[in-house]
């Protein structure tokens, strides 16, 4: 089970990503994100240094978004087949694994192309 706090959670666990559902997937990771405001952190990666010239409250924010991202990584990774956890365990931000899927399996992929022909 994904989250015992977040009851929409439990829609990942009966409609976890096995590749050709992935439109459904992500529709409702998509919610699940939103409900736990972490939805931001799957729109591109945290930096990976800290800059120099931070500020105390810029670095608070940074540091609550990478606890974030961790956070949504999870709920990627969890909401997956094991093969599709296999493929993706060393990337590191859900923002990267989200935008490889998509290249994968969203509209106007290799895939979905292939399947639009074949279906001729």
């Amino acid at each position: 089970m994904v989250s015992m706090k977040n009851p929409l959670a439990a829609i990942l666990d009966s409609n976890r990503f096995i590749g050709l559902n992935y439109q459904d997937w992500l529709h409702n990771l998509n919610l699940v994100l939103a409900s736990e405001k972490l939805l931001y952190t799957i729109e591109k990666c945290p930096p990976e240094e800290t800059p120099a010239d931070i500020s105390p409250e810029e670095l608070i924010t940074l540091n609550q978004w990478r606890d974030n991202e961790v956070k949504a990584r999870c709920y990627v990774m969890a909401s997956m087949s094991n093969e599709m956890q296999r493929r993706f365990e060393k990337t590191k931000y859900a923002s990267a694994i989200l935008f490889h899927l998509k290249e994968l399996y969203g509209e106007n992929s290799r895939h979905e192309r292939f399947t639009a022909v074949r279906s001729r």
